[in-house]
């Protein structure tokens, strides 16, 4: 049984990200444009991932008054009640800016500095992954209508199909570039979909066998990650370590450590 304060959460989490969701795919401007950049003139920021933001961290402070934010579009304050969200409103944004499907919203609680709860609602796909932890991972809607997630079996590396995604730093990019050059020849095959929270839902789900990226940040990975574990995979950074912005690593568990070494090996974390 979900304990009430999880089952809150959850409730919670699963209203915004619908909302949010709808905003997003109902509110698109025809002219959608770049409203700022981040980390380089081709990490973008719309209109749109700040309307979103806005929308969820208003609903969450409407009825939790007392919890903290993380959000990428700038939300944050600590707050007090051991509760903090980790938001972000549009994972994909350059899909999103570009019309195509794969871009998500993603909502993460964090209680103590734990995840315990996370969901990621994929509009286009008209599909919605959650978790609790503890509790397994689930999606709604979709071709499959609603089931538990449960990562695929582990094929041998050479079998394994894996994504990874790109940094919007040319020297960082290159060099990502490179390892995955040299990673091609000894997996299945590499997929990029621009967003690390789908790609995370599909490593849950059994569309990928792994998945890896340097340069994320929390916001990106905390619901995705929690998702991920809950439905039998493995997630990590370098070996020993959590999911960090220097490498984060999801996969079947007999793949999880073969390719993780691999990536050591390729100096995945560094340029």
């Amino acid at each position: 049984m979900i304990e009430p304060l999880h089952t809150e959460l959850l409730q919670l989490a699963h209203e915004a990200a619908r909302r949010a969701g709808e905003l997003l795919r109902d509110g698109r401007p025809a002219d959608l444009a770049v409203a700022a950049t981040k980390s380089s003139p081709i990490d973008v920021v719309t209109e749109m991932d700040i309307a979103a933001e806005k929308l969820i961290t208003s609903l969450i402070a409407e009825h939790r008054p007392d919890d903290g934010f993380l959000g990428e579009e700038g939300a944050s304050s600590e707050g007090t009640s051991g509760i903090r969200w980790v938001v972000d409103p549009l994972d994909g944004t350059v899909n999103y800016l570009y019309g195509l499907p794969t871009w998500a919203v993603s909502i993460a609680a964090q209680q103590d500095g734990e995840t315990v709860v996370g969901v990621v609602a994929i509009p286009l796909r008209g599909e919605t992954c959650h978790a609790v932890r503890g509790r397994g991972a689930w999606a709604s809607g979709g071709w499959v209508g609603e089931r538990r997630l449960a990562c695929r079996p582990s094929p041998p590396l050479d079998q394994a199909l894996v994504s990874t995604g790109f940094n919007y730093v040319t020297k960082v990019k290159t060099h990502q570039a490179d390892v995955a050059q040299r990673l091609i020849p000894l997996v299945r095959d590499i997929r990029r979909s621009g967003s690390a929270a789908v790609d995370l839902c599909d490593v849950a789900a059994g569309r990928l066998d792994g998945y890896y990226e340097r340069g994320l940040h929390a916001w990106d990975l905390a619901a995705g990650d929690l998702i991920a574990r809950e439905a039998g995979a493995l997630t990590g950074g370098r070996p020993g370590e959590r999911p960090t912005g220097d490498l984060a690593v999801a996969a079947s568990p007999g793949v999880f450590e073969p390719l993780q070494r691999l990536l050591e090996d390729f100096g995945a974390w560094h340029d």
